[in-house]
């Protein structure tokens, strides 16, 4: 299992716009992709303008390959990427122990 860790910045006072078009987007988009096994969306409490999105992923080639170079990709970029104050920072982990 991998995840991806993604650190989005948005302009502010789009919060509930942003939230609604990610929303969207995991749902019609992401939740599709071929090696999704779910995702968390993070709020952060000190810096209102900032989320972490965990999604979780068979392989990374799902993401990097799967996803990220299909036209799904495209489509997710069109909804969230206007809100984006700076490009996001993603990165992937190896999961290495999980609770039960």
């Amino acid at each position: 299992m991998i995840l991806e860790l993604a650190d989005f910045s948005i302009h502010p006072g789009q919060n509930a716009a942003f939230e609604e078009a990610i929303g969207r987007g995991l749902k019609n988009i992401i939740k599709q992709a071929h090696g999704f096994h779910g995702f968390k969306l993070n709020h952060c409490i000190e810096s209102p303008e900032r989320y972490i999105l965990q999604i979780f992923w068979n392989t990374l080639e799902d993401h990097t390959v799967g996803f990220r170079q299909s036209p799904a990709f495209t489509e997710w970029r069109a909804i969230v990427g206007p809100f984006f104050a700076i490009p996001p920072v993603v990165e992937h982990f190896d999961m290495i122990a999980k609770s039960a």
